[in-house]
């Protein structure tokens, strides 16, 4: 039976690359549909045109600062009109690897202020019922890029990881769980399912 919430969620997971993130996504889908939820996972940057831009450059050549966030702020506006809005109204827990915390953290790395990104994004993205955020040390996120087989892009080099990290380690949000990323994969999986089953809206609908 399918169980729909009233209204739906919205879970970000968060961290540098490396961090564990789409794991976390993959194993947390798989055990709320167990349950009985509606999931809908997905990921930023997107798979539109803005997205796109954003993946090719972390390749190619990083944009200029003002049309790197350009280009995440777009891709991050359609993906709220188009995905994640609908998907919560329709009483779904959504998913999403990245958002716009990872704008702050590595826009903040070049050099903007990263309370300033918050506020541009939170006038139009709607906050996460709850925030999870993996932390590695910078090291270890690069060392499991390579593991699985990656070469790091343009996004990834320690050196800008670490700044990276240490905006995520600044972050103060009511919803924040903060994870130690280096933990064992099932142990972090099961944290973050009983913070899920803990939001209100699950809650009601999932009794313990």
């Amino acid at each position: 039976m399918t169980v729909r919430l009233e209204p739906g969620v919205l879970v970000a997971l968060e961290g540098i690359d490396g961090a564990g993130k789409t794991t976390q996504a993959a194993l947390l889908e798989s055990r709320l549909r167990a349950l009985g939820l509606e999931v809908e996972r997905t990921k930023e940057p997107t798979d539109g045109p803005w997205g796109r831009t954003l993946r090719a450059s972390a390749s190619t050549g990083r944009l200029s600062p003002d049309d790197e966030l350009h280009a995440f702020l777009e891709d991050r506006r359609e993906h709220v009109a188009g995905l994640i809005g609908p998907a919560v109204a329709a009483g779904k827990v959504v998913l999403v690897d990245r958002y716009y915390f990872s704008t702050a953290a590595y826009q903040g790395a070049r050099g903007r202020d990263p309370e300033e990104l918050l506020r541009l994004n939170e006038e139009f993205a709607p906050p996460p019922d709850l925030l999870v955020l993996l932390e590695v040390v910078p090291r270890v996120g690069v060392a499991r890029i390579a593991a699985r087989g990656d070469r790091g892009n343009l996004f990834e080099r320690e050196e800008d990881l670490a700044r990276s990290a240490a905006i995520f380690a600044a972050l103060r949000r009511p919803y924040l769980l903060r994870l130690d990323g280096a933990r064992p994969p099932e142990a972090l999986a099961d944290e973050i399912l009983a913070a899920v089953r803990r939001l209100p809206q699950v809650a009601r609908a999932l009794p313990a």
